[in-house]
């Protein structure tokens, strides 16, 4: 009970101080006059990812590089099975609405290419720096797309910079410094101690019921860092934003496959095991596939869908567990 116990205090640990550091970062780069375009595209996307990124390193450092990539592929696949799912079941989300084409095109490429570097057998520094400079690309495209669309909308720089503040979460321009600090240690601090917490008793787990370090990255690491994304899919469902269900989720995928993976294998080598090979990297490009008819097609994503794709999360995660 006790190994349980400390794994949901480290996922605790790893989730507030995540939030933490996005905070302190956001507002310590408002203060020092960063965009808050650049800020939302880079650091608040690497903030939220910041507990995936830090359980990576860390599995890696103890020597259990299959539960890192098995956190980042089931983080995938709960993402769009899970997290889109179960909102949807709450509310019908009018992604019909939408226009995440774009993003959602370079999800999916992002996923084939990500595939295709696993097929090599192993994730190390070339494939980590392939990753990274298709993250650079997306980053790139995603800064002048959002500069055109202001263009477009012609707003001043005034407004649009105002307008790109308000959304950033945590964005706080007058935020003493005191507290900006505050905020910076306990994200810098807590995200290593809880992801030391969570890896050792994860692996802890996986022993006490014989399974691998991958299936328990795969479903209880996955499914526990996926929560955030959950949390804030819910809400948005519940305020009929689509966008913002969809954005995250699409979002955060990209930044899985590319950031999270690309960073971790600069510091070691992650082998690719065969299950990986065969079934779990293409339930997560199925997942993505499903996707299409609401993204591509202007479908709305109501009930019966949300319902099918939790469904198919659980069915795939009692594949992953027997």
């Amino acid at each position: 009970m006790i190994p349980w116990l400390l794994c949901g205090l480290g996922l605790l640990i790893l989730l507030l101080a995540g939030d933490a550091l996005v905070r302190g970062a956001v507002n310590l780069s408002l203060r020092v006059g960063i965009p808050a375009l650049i800020v939302s595209l880079t650091i608040v996307a690497f903030g939220t990812s910041a507990p995936e990124l830090i359980i990576s390193l860390s599995a890696l450092h103890e020597g259990k590089p299959d539960l890192a990539l098995g956190n980042v592929v089931g983080s995938n696949t709960a993402n769009v099975l899970l997290v889109l799912g179960l909102p949807a079941i709450i509310s019908r989300m009018h992604t019909s609405q939408l226009d995440t084409k774009r993003s959602y095109l370079m999800m999916l490429a992002g996923s084939v290419l990500f595939i295709g570097l696993a097929f090599l057998g192993s994730f190390n520094w070339i494939t980590g720096i392939i990753l990274l400079a298709a993250l650079a690309m997306t980053l790139g495209d995603q800064f002048f797309s959002a500069r055109k669309h202001m263009a477009d909308a012609k707003l001043s720089c005034a407004e649009a910079e105002a307008d790109e503040i308000a959304d950033l979460e945590g964005a706080d321009p007058d935020m003493p410094w005191w507290k900006i600090i505050v905020f910076l240690v306990l994200g810098l601090v807590g995200l290593p101690l809880g992801a030391d917490l969570l890896v050792e008793n994860a692996s802890i787990i996986a022993r006490q019921f014989g399974v691998s370090d991958a299936v328990i990255g795969l479903t209880l690491v996955a499914l526990g860092t996926s929560l955030p994304e959950l949390a804030t899919t819910v809400v948005a469902a519940m305020r009929k934003q689509a966008d913002v269900a969809m954005g995250n989720v699409i979002g955060s995928n990209i930044f899985n496959l590319l950031a999270i993976i690309g960073v971790t294998s600069l510091f070691g080598e992650i082998p690719v095991d065969a299950e990986f090979l065969t079934f779990d990297l293409w339930v997560m490009l199925g997942a993505s596939l499903i996707l299409a008819p609401f993204v591509l097609m202007g479908r709305d994503l109501g009930r019966r869908w949300g319902a099918l794709l939790t469904f198919l999360y659980l069915l795939y995660v009692t594949m992953v567990l027997v």
